[in-house]
């Protein structure tokens, strides 16, 4: 008899994973560093790992002291984050293999191009007042770094091994940084607004490097769009129509994007500076701690029993890891090792397996009380206390995991599969016993958020008391008084590695968000932000008129329309941007760009930044870059576009949320209406089931093609505010749910009668 069958019958079921398909730890690193720029470190030997781990846990340690003793002053404290950051990077980071001929060289040539550019540029302006071997050498040292940046296999460096270059990189890296430390008080102070040529040179440099590491851990993406910001800043007076502004030259750019805080050392820099390393850094600690298998026997705990019941163990798993993970891809592949064969085991398709531990990884960046690093970007940019955007993201979470839940039930009850076994749940009373001292931190931290505290200072408490409580089963141990688990105990060598793993999973970050000061200070420079969000209410305008002129009876109004059509393209400009860039440059650099856009069409700025990162984080399993998604499918041996596919559709909540929180803003306490609040929510609840079961297509029997296209238009119609829009959603919905529902239950009794004779 087969595994279904016995579903079927309503026989126990029990998923034994064999322990030779869960991946051991260098199998989830190959994957994680095979879809991951952020997360493909060197392995690097000998003095040079020594050092590189010696400056990691330097950086580390100065970022824990400074959360918990006071920071240093804005410029000074970016700055030295960076010296370490842009420094580490080309030591930690390989050089990427040459792959694609055209492509490799072609990007390779651009760059070395671009950056002999911006040398001519500076030299040809201050020609009258450097030597000509000044001259000369500047450009010979521009035309080295260029050189490095071809993808020439004699170089070496692609893998573990450090390449000729990469020592004068790492040094030139920090040292533009250091500068600004160094010679802090004649820059800032005495000199203010009237720099000189050495400073001009060193932002020069300042430009090439940031764009040359974040070329090496994030990939050629988002260095290309900084770098096309900074050459539309140069070429402005020679663009055509509304790209068009008076230009500015080398100098102007330099010293705003590198003597000042609106740049490079802007707002970018800063949140990561402040906030994200620490919540990277406790991450890290958390799950050397042992947190990240509470988190999975918790979820069994909650979730195992139901059918499908590995599924939804997925689901809640990576929810909670998601909230202290950095990466969706990392989330994907620590907690997808696990997940992913017991759900494959279970029944599930690989694909439909992989998908959902890749949609579920994701919604932990969405998940409060610890959201990820846009959160904290976001506190910044609104001026809002981090415990209100953690209210705010309560409803849009829940809506993102009802859709999860949702297709998830469907397609176990479509398939028979019940839940798993009572002997494979763990035991609360066990489980309490063995790990209650590891909620200790995570409790203490939210709590401090909720308090108002700044969260550099409550991640700074998390860390110190995840240290300390990893050391209760120890001395509870000798004391004769427990029994908890003491093989995740942070000794001080388990310590430094926590403190070296967690600065390098920070260091990409920082790049990024370095380059993305470019863009941020193009914006300022230019003005092109209302340009581009002009542009959208143009195009918005004339596809929302056309529209509604051509819907009978004045269901949609042209300002629906319009603000549909705004949003529509908003959103496609956030999944586009965010296919070749982390979430958080790209939240940034949207929320600075399509903003406004919104803005104007009336939306609350609060839903417009959260539109946004919600578009943002999407972007992860949405084809054809859906890299946490391909993450998941190389665990399961899936197809991988199938499985973005796949993806895509079960996170159908976090693409459909965003529009109805615009829409009702009630549902993000803006302006609340308790009329407001409870139409979006019913409307809301019954939009995404009727979407779930057009996916599945199944509610308590099969549904046919007719069947998913009513549900599909209904379920789309239930996103609007309009009561007599949601009517007739609603009206369509019923009229394919009731039926199924009514059918379902009559047919129940015969599969049941069905099951036991095939028993007999």
């Amino acid at each position: 008899m087969t595994l279904d069958d016995k579903n079927r019958m309503g026989a126990p079921q029990t998923i034994a994973v064999d322990p030779e398909e869960i991946m051991d730890s260098s199998e989830i690193e190959a994957i994680v560093k095979k879809y991951d720029a952020e997360s493909n470190f060197r392995n690097l030997g000998g003095i040079t790992a020594k050092i590189t781990g010696v400056l990691c846990i330097l950086l580390s340690l100065f970022h824990v002291y400074t959360a918990g003793f006071g920071l240093l002053n804005e410029v000074t404290h970016r700055t030295v984050h960076l010296s370490f950051v842009l420094g580490l990077v080309f030591l930690v980071f390989p050089r990427r293999k040459p792959g694609k001929l055209i492509q490799d060289w072609g990007f390779g040539l651009s760059f070395a191009a671009f950056y002999l550019f911006l040398a001519w540029q500076l030299t040809h302006r201050f020609s009258h007042e450097m030597p000509v071997w000044g001259r000369i050498g500047l450009i010979a040292m521009i035309g080295f770094i260029a050189l490095t940046a071809l993808p020439i296999r004699s170089f070496k460096g692609e893998g573990d091994k450090l390449c000729f270059a990469d020592w004068p990189l790492a040094l030139a890296a920090a040292g533009v940084s250091l500068y600004l430390i160094i010679f802090f008080k004649k820059i800032f102070i005495i000199n203010i607004g009237f720099p000189v040529l050495p400073d001009y040179i060193m932002g020069l440099l300042s430009i090439i490097m940031v764009t040359e590491a974040c070329r090496r851990c994030m990939g050629n993406t988002l260095p290309t769009i900084g770098a096309l910001f900074l050459i539309y800043g140069l070429l402005g007076p020679m663009l055509p129509g509304v790209l068009g502004h008076r230009g500015y030259d080398i100098v102007r750019i330099v010293e705003h994007l590198y003597l000042g805080t609106e740049g490079i050392f802007g707002v970018a820099v800063g949140v990561v500076a402040t906030y994200v390393f620490h919540f990277v850094l406790f991450g890290v600690m958390a799950q050397k701690s042992g947190l990240g298998q509470l988190f999975i026997d918790l979820a069994m705990i909650i979730a195992g029993k139901y059918s499908g019941g590995p599924a939804k163990v997925s689901v809640v798993s990576s929810g909670f890891f998601g909230m202290i993970s950095g990466s969706p891809i990392a989330n994907t592949a620590t907690t997808g090792s696990f997940t992913i064969p017991m759900m494959k085991k279970n029944g599930f398709e690989p694909q439909f397996a992989s998908a959902v531990e890749a949609s579920a990884s994701c919604g932990g960046q969405v998940t409060p009380p610890i959201m990820g690093a846009s959160a904290f970007v976001m506190t910044e940019m609104l001026g809002i206390p981090y415990n209100e955007i953690i209210l705010i993201a309560i409803i849009p979470a829940l809506f993102h995991y009802l859709a999860i839940f949702s297709m998830v039930h469907l397609e176990a009850k479509r398939l028979g599969l019940r839940g798993m076994a009572r002997e494979q749940i763990p035991q609360f009373i066990h489980v309490f016993k063995k790990s209650w001292h590891l909620m200790i931190p995570l409790s203490v931290m939210v709590t401090l958020l909720l308090m108002q505290f700044t969260p550099y200072l409550a991640a700074f408490w998390g860390i110190i008391l995840t240290v300390i409580c990893s050391y209760i089963p120890v001395i509870t141990n000798k004391m004769g008084v427990g029994e908890l688990d003491d093989s995740n105990t942070l000794t001080p060598r388990r310590l430094a590695d926590g403190l070296d793993e967690g600065a390098r999973y920070a260091l990409a970050i920082g790049a990024a968000c370095a380059c993305v000061g470019f863009i941020l200070g193009m914006l300022t420079l230019t003005g092109m932000g209302f340009k581009f969000s002009g542009a959208v209410l143009e195009v918005a305008g004339g596809l929302g008129t056309m529209v509604s002129g051509i819907v009978p009876f004045g269901l949609l109004s042209v300002e629906g329309c319009t603000l549909f059509f705004g949003l529509i393209m908003v959103a496609v400009a956030c999944i586009v941007m965010g296919a070749g860039i982390p979430t958080t440059p790209c939240y940034i650099i949207l929320a600075s760009i399509a903003g406004p856009a919104l803005n104007n069409l009336g939306v609350p700025l609060v839903a417009t930044h959260f539109f946004v990162f919600y578009y943002g984080v999407l972007a992860d399993v949405t084809p054809p870059v859906a890299l946490a998604a391909y993450a998941g499918a190389g665990i399961g041996g899936a197809d991988p576009m199938r499985t973005g596919t796949t993806a895509f559709r079960l996170s159908m909540g976090k693409a459909l949320v965003p529009f109805m929180f615009v829409y009702a803003p009630s549902m993000l306490f803006i302006n609340f209406n308790w009329f407001e609040f409870s139409l979006a929510m019913v409307s809301g609840v019954l939009g995404v089931i009727a979407l779930s079961v057009a996916y599945i297509g199944y509610f308590k029997t099969e549904i046919g093609f007719w069947g998913k296209t009513v549900l599909t238009i209904g379920g789309l119609l239930l996103v609007s505010s309009q009561v007599m829009v949601i009517a007739v959603g609603t009206v369509l919905v019923l009229s394919v749910l009731v039926p199924a529902f009514l059918n379902g239950r009559e047919l129940a009794p015969v599969q049941e009668e069905v099951c036991f004779a095939e028993a007999e």
